[in-house]
């Protein structure tokens, strides 16, 4: 694995705002689409049956997600002439590849939870208890 030294000499260099990596990570880093990707490793699906998999995603956010993953090359649609039309997605080689790095940050945050949560009760009580650095913790947060 690269270290950080190595990538800032690199042609690809998200610390630089002008990266077109920033654009990716912008992408893959969204929640969207890490749950379409989740649902999508173990098959194709048709669009409605993505929907109701995802809790919470309309049809909008949806199709957004699937058009910029198919931009990138990570989905493939598929249209077969039906009536009314029928369309599947499924992962490419690439986004099955992606789906690997996906499962590391979903075990991750599994794992973590617990900690996470004791975290986030631990500075709720602190800005509630008016402790001295509290308007500090809130500007900084």
């Amino acid at each position: 694995m690269k270290g950080m030294s190595e990538y800032r000499e690199s042609r690809w260099n998200m610390m630089k705002s002008v990266c077109p990596t920033r654009q990716v990570l912008d992408r893959i880093a969204n929640k969207w689409t890490m749950l379409v990707i989740i649902s999508l490793q173990d098959g194709t699906l048709r669009f409605s049956e993505l929907r109701n998999r995802i809790e919470g995603i309309s049809q909008k956010m949806l199709t957004q997600t699937l058009r910029g993953l198919e931009s990138d090359g990570l989905v493939t649609r598929t249209v077969y002439p039906s009536v009314p039309v029928t369309v599947k997605y499924s992962l490419t080689q690439l986004g099955h590849s992606l789906a690997t790095a996906v499962d590391v940050l979903r075990g991750w945050a599994y794992g973590h939870m617990p900690e996470i949560e004791e975290a986030r009760q631990a500075y709720a009580a602190r800005l509630d208890s008016g402790h001295p650095a509290a308007a500090e913790m809130r500007d900084v947060g």
